[in-house]
């Protein structure tokens, strides 16, 4: 058995500890809100905070998170979390999801970033494109993304 802190709570799990956060949180646990895209780290469909970082739950082992923080997208739309909440509306009042099948993956990558962005900083387009770079949106809403961002950071501004 393996305890894993997941959206706040320890959750005991039966797995082999080389398996990847993703499955643990889909088939055992069954938070599905994180997707499965390509496997390999390279689309982020499947991205997690892992202490307030975003990371690939795809190739990243139960074993890594062993007294470590996770949490998912099913936490980060809740509305507790203050980032979370304002990304979450502007993803809204910007229409950004097409196909919705990235959009967890871009929610968990841009609240990781907007928390990291000193307060009272607006980040450049220069900065959210380096930040979500390893977000994959094969409908091509990265141009609503970068907005909802910048009108997130100026609701936390």
């Amino acid at each position: 058995m393996t305890t894993l802190n997941i959206n706040g709570q320890d959750r005991q799990i039966d797995v082999d500890p080389s398996t990847p956060i993703l499955w643990a949180l889909r088939d055992t646990l069954g938070l599905t809100g994180t997707k499965f895209g390509c496997g390999a780290a390279l689309c982020g469909a499947c991205t997690v905070h892992l202490n307030g970082a975003a990371i690939r739950s795809c190739v990243t082992p139960i074993s890594a998170a062993v007294g470590q923080k996770i949490t998912t997208i099913e936490a980060v739309t809740a509305g507790a979390d203050k980032v979370g909440k304002a990304v979450s509306a502007a993803w809204v009042k910007h229409d950004v999801a097409q196909c919705g099948y990235c959009q967890s993956g871009q929610i968990m990558s841009a609240t990781a970033f907007l928390s990291s962005v000193p307060k009272g900083k607006l980040p450049t387009e220069s900065e959210i494109d380096s930040a979500m770079a390893g977000n994959i949106c094969r409908c091509g809403t990265y141009a609503r993304i970068r907005a909802a961002i910048t009108d997130a950071a100026k609701a936390l501004a």
